[in-house]
């Protein structure tokens, strides 16, 4: 669904003359400056775990000028979960069709014959029982507008589009509704992958490693979780490549909500303000479900409705 009224929104904008990357907020009627007078907005303002000068120099390594809208919060760690079925399974098979083509033609024929689901495209027995994730590199993150270009060792870079939250305060052994109450922002998030690297990987039993931690993206803005948090899984979302619509998905279908994978995440494990935690990929939100694989000279276009953009040129 679309938002009807808009929730308060926070960015973040880059000053290197003097040395500080300021928060804005915008609760309806235009940015500025957080300060004491925006209290009751909503919006909880989330401690920095890396010092001004550690984040000032991330953005000088991007290009970044002064001016420039940089991450709405920088987080310490990332955690991205696989809520959605539909992505698993459609994903599955895009891998098979373009990397094993003899294997995707038994998959289809099987699917023909039985009218159901190829038993391998499905997520492993664990999936149903429990959230299932993998741990990121938090520190590749980068804003919406960064160009993008593939890393050498890949020639199937992919898009995967997401919904992040991240924490406002501490939790462990949290229930599900403590974990609702701790979302204190919402992003969109794009966890870039490279496909032909991440089969042999998988394979290998550890994980998705090269394949994933060379960068993933962020909105340029966060909406304020306890605006949004009750409709997490009914937001709408899009797709664009070159200024044509290519998805149309949204985040209903989730097998468990955010704030269950919050929880079952807290469980022995002591959690943070700002950290990041993502939903994992929309169904139809990744290019390998599409038959749609980023090329060179692409600007890519990825929307959640009422929280936020990620904009991309595709670079050589």
């Amino acid at each position: 669904m679309t938002l009807s009224t808009t929730p308060p929104r926070t960015r973040r904008i880059l000053h290197r003359g003097e040395h500080r990357i300021d928060t804005q907020i915008d609760t309806g009627d235009g940015w500025r400056d957080l300060d004491e007078s925006t209290g009751g907005s909503g919006v909880s303002v989330i401690p920095s775990a890396f010092s001004t000068d550690f984040e000032i120099a991330r953005y000088d390594a991007l290009g970044l000028s002064d001016g420039a809208t940089v991450l709405p919060v920088c987080p310490p760690s990332f955690r991205d979960f696989m809520l959605f079925e539909q992505h698993a399974v459609d994903a599955a098979r895009g891998l098979t069709k373009r990397f094993m083509p003899s294997g995707y033609r038994i998959a289809k024929l099987y699917e023909a014959v039985t009218r159901r689901t190829f038993p391998p495209f499905r997520p492993h027995s664990l999936w149903y029982s429990q959230p299932i994730y993998y741990m990121s590199n938090a520190l590749t993150i980068v804003p919406s507008g960064v160009p993008i270009a593939a890393p050498p060792y890949t020639r199937a870079l992919d898009f995967e589009l997401e919904l992040g939250v991240v924490l406002g305060e501490p939790l462990r052994d949290a229930t599900v509704e403590q974990a609702a109450a701790a979302i204190a922002a919402v992003v969109v998030v794009n966890d870039f992958s490279a496909r032909d690297v991440q089969l042999p990987e998988m394979r290998s039993g550890f994980g998705p490693q090269r394949s994933k931690h060379f960068i993933t993206s962020m909105s340029a803005t966060a909406v304020a979780g306890p605006a949004v948090v009750d409709r997490l899984d009914s937001l709408t979302a899009t797709v664009t490549i070159n200024g044509n619509t290519v998805s149309r998905t949204g985040t209903h279908g989730m097998r468990y909500s955010m704030a269950e994978a919050i929880a079952h995440v807290s469980r022995g494990e002591q959690l943070y303000p700002g950290e990041l935690l993502c939903s994992g990929t929309l169904p139809g939100g990744s290019g390998m479900e599409l038959g749609r694989w980023l090329e060179p000279g692409d600007d890519l276009r990825l929307e959640i409705d009422g929280i936020g953009v990620i904009e991309h040129r595709v670079e050589t």
